[in-house]
Order: structure tokens, then sequence, then C-alpha cells
């Protein structure tokens, strides 16, 4: 059973999900780009979710967001399910395109780690030794320049939308929005932060590879690959999933945080053990999604501080 996870509203996450067994089917092309940013625009514009950045890899896909109103799982489970659906039409695939394994979500508590974790993002495929750099990555992105002023569109797929449903519109657009942290005077700064953190990234991927004796792959052959071939890099498994990043030297807060996750943890226990006892008067920790959504629970106003 996996662990109770506090949904608080205006929370800024890191999301990455997999596909099946590595399989290549997001390889970048026209067609995948295209689905992946409108259907993003969509269920972004649908649940009143902000996107800040995204990357997304042959085999995976990262996004960096804020859940303005609370709705983290409904927004994820709308956009994996069409996102899978669309896929399966284009690469007519047969089976799941995700992969078994819970997505994992990553709280990020204070601007430094929204900073490192947006560079993280970004830097994907040049830690992955595909790229020498993030700006010639030709999948679905973001640039650093784009935060908080661009916009990315895509006009909608011909594939499994219908157009004749008014929730597809012909053409959607996602904004990149500013962290909600980050004031409109200070966005340049901020931009200036998360660029100076990925050329350090960066560096590190560069130096990785000289270490292997290994060189970049490029974006041409990367779009030329199979997307039913399987990634055959070494990759660990069942490795520790947090749920939280508060960036690096960040003094207290590190222990701050886990305290705030044990408390929650604890007081949804004690919670639940009350309701399965048929106490149905048990009041659940503020940020409680899944019993109360699904079976009117009530939850306390107070709220375990971060």
């Amino acid at each position: 059973m996996s662990q109770p996870r506090e949904i608080a509203p205006g929370a800024t996450y890191l999301v990455t999900r997999r596909v099946l067994r590595r399989h290549l089917l997001f390889r970048p092309d026209a067609a995948i780009n295209q689905l992946m940013v409108y259907v993003l625009a969509v269920s972004a514009r649908r649940y009143g979710v902000e996107v800040h950045a995204l990357c997304m890899m042959s085999t995976h896909l990262h996004l960096v967001v804020t859940d303005v109103h609370g709705v983290l799982p409904r927004f994820l489970q709308f956009f994996h399910r069409i996102v899978a659906l669309g896929t399966k039409v284009l690469r007519k695939w047969e089976g799941p395109v995700w992969d078994h394994e819970a997505t994992s979500v990553v709280r990020l508590l204070t601007q430094a780690a929204v900073v490192e974790k947006i560079a993280y993002v970004l830097a994907n495929p040049v830690a992955a030794g595909l790229v020498r750099h993030a700006r010639d990555w030709p999948g679905a992105k973001a640039d650093v320049d784009e935060i908080g002023r661009g916009m990315l569109h895509a006009a909608r797929p011909s594939v499994y939308l219908d157009p004749t449903n008014p929730q597809w519109v012909e053409e959607a657009t996602l904004p990149l929005a500013l962290p909600p942290a980050i004031e409109q005077d200070n966005a340049e700064g901020f931009r200036h932060q998360v660029a100076a953190e990925l050329e350090r990234q960066e560096r590190e991927a560069h130096a990785q590879v000289e270490r292997q004796g290994l060189g970049f792959l490029g974006a041409e052959q990367a779009s030329k690959v199979s997307p039913y071939e399987r990634a055959t890099s070494f990759e660990g498994l069942r490795e520790r999933n947090p749920t939280f990043a508060v960036g690096r030297d960040q003094g207290d807060a590190r222990r701050n945080a886990a305290a705030a996750v044990r408390a929650f943890r604890a007081s949804y226990r004690a919670a639940l053990e009350r309701w399965r006892a048929g106490v149905r008067s048990a009041l659940f920790p503020a940020g409680t999604w899944w019993m109360c959504k699904f079976h009117g629970a009530s939850v306390n106003d107070v709220v375990l501080a971060v």
C-alpha cells in the first residue's frame, strides 16, 4: 500500500512518468511533440494547473507544475490517459503506454528546489548523453528564456481526438508560468538563476560523458531511432523515491520538511484507524485527497507546518 500524500492547493511539484519497460515511444518527432503539448495545454487549462517547465524524453516525461486548486490527482489522471490513448494511435501500439510504477511526484518546498529541478528537467537530454546542450533537444520542451513570458502552441492532433467535441479546441496554447513565489519584477533574476544551474548541470554531464569515453548521440540521430526499441543504458531499480525536495545548502529545511511528512502520515493513519472502526466523524489532516473525494471523510482545517 502506498504512503498517503498531502495534496495542498498552491504546491509546486516535479512530476515524472515513465514509459512501459523503457520503450522509446516518445522518440521526438513532429506528431508526438504536437500531441504532448496539445494535451498538456488542454489538461492544464481544464484543471487550473500552471506549467513552469517540461521535457519529453523518449522514455519518460518530466514536468514542473503548480497545483493552484489542489486537484493534482485529477489533472494527472486526465493528462496521462489522453497522452496514452493518443500515443497508442500514433505509434500503432497495443497494450499499456505508461510504466506500472506510480508517477513520481516531488513537492518543491523552496525556491532553491524549484531552480534546481527546473534545471534538472531541462538538462535531462544532456545528462542522458543525447545532446550537448539542452536547447538542442528536438522533443517537446521549455527553454529557460520562455519561463514566465513564453507560450507553446499546438494544433489539435488529427488522431484520436474528436474534432466535434468542444473540449478539443482547434489550437491550444500553453503559457509557461513563473513559479508562484517569483514576482514579475524578479522574473529576469529567476531565469538567470535557472540558466546558471542549467549550465552547471550541463558541465557535470559533459564531464561524465568524457570520463566514460563516450560522445553525444546528437539530435538528428535521436530522432531516427525506432520508437519500438528499448533503452539499454543502466538504470537502477527500486531506488529511493523522494516526496519532497528543498535544494542544496538549505539548513534545517530538509529536517523540518521530513518532520512535517511524518506528522501528516501519523495523523492520517490515526484517522484511518478510527474510520475503519466505524467512526465516521474521524478528522483527517488537511491535504487528504482520496478519503475526502471518494468516501466523504472530513478534514481538519489546521494545516501541518512544512
